[in-house]
């Protein structure tokens, strides 16, 4: 996950000294790579102890461990294609505008919601889908429209999925989940109450819980035993859930490609699956 990326979603929260210093790494992250420590504190304010301490609450044994991620997060950097415009959409933009900002805002979503997720957590993410005896979908609003999407490549495979856009009905799944059960829980935002209630009762039941939520600090993530992220910046076409049903469309996209990969049987599945459609089709 690239540290640029945890420091934006972690902002706000922050203390005074630590936004200062995040504040400055974020608005220039090149030249925060030229500087040392003390010349870092010189520049931001602060003390040379507090830009080790800020590194040290990051996770980093020191200054220089948190410049080598800065670093890697600027040369894993997307930049938009040429003539490709990301920015906020106005009504005043022709159709042409509008096109080329959707395009790029969707471009970007996806780009760095595949940045954000390491090989190592997508890789627990298919442990966990591979030895579910059952899979339970949850979402409401426009993530469970991608629940339910994915829930058609998952019985595609031969898996026991449950998934319903009531979410009465989706509490009531929960409530007979166990340790054997994967519950995967959407929530852009990650604080959709009827999710949450739906997650905490599946937990307490016992099932393995995967959190698919933005990347900023949210009560579904800190509850799941797995968790994955979307980045998505929705104030750039806010008039429904645009780049965030793209990024959770993309995510369990590849979460379906890299399953279909690892289950022994899944071409098995594919192939019955579609031999059954070819008589509607004739």
């Amino acid at each position: 996950m690239s540290i640029l990326k945890i420091l934006d979603a972690q902002l706000e929260s922050m203390t005074r000294a630590d936004r200062q210093i995040a504040q400055f790494i974020l608005d220039d992250p090149e030249r925060m790579l030229s500087l040392s420590s003390a010349a870092l504190a010189e520049a931001t304010g602060r003390s040379q102890s507090s830009v080790v301490k800020f590194s040290q609450k990051l996770g980093y044994a020191g200054y220089q461990q948190l410049k080598l991620d800065v670093n890697k997060a600027k040369a894993q950097e997307f930049h938009a294609p040429a003539g490709v415009i990301h920015g906020s959409i106005d009504a005043s933009d022709s159709y042409l505008t509008i096109l080329q900002k959707l395009i790029g805002s969707k471009l970007l979503s996806m780009r760095e919601t595949s940045a954000v997720n390491t090989e190592a957590t997508i890789d627990s993410a298919i442990d966990v889908l591979v030895k579910a005896r059952r899979i339970q979908l949850a979402g409401v609003g426009a993530s469970s429209l991608v629940a339910r999407d994915f829930s058609y490549k998952l019985l595609k495979l031969g898996r026991t999925v449950l998934v319903d856009s009531d979410s009465h009905i989706q509490i009531s799944n929960a409530s007979v989940l166990n340790s054997e059960d994967l519950i995967i829980a959407l929530s852009h935002s990650g604080r959709s109450v009827e999710t949450l209630r739906i997650a905490e009762l599946a937990k307490a039941r016992g099932a393995t819980l995967l959190s698919i939520t933005g990347l900023h600090s949210n009560p579904l993530a800190e509850l799941a035993d797995i968790r994955l992220y979307t980045v998505a910046d929705e104030e750039r076409v806010r008039s429904s859930a645009i780049t965030s049903r793209d990024a959770q469309l993309m995510l369990t996209d590849m979460l379906f490609i890299l399953l279909l990969r690892r289950q022994s049987d899944a071409y098995d599945f594919i192939h019955r699956s579609e031999m059954a459609v070819t008589v509607l089709k004739a």
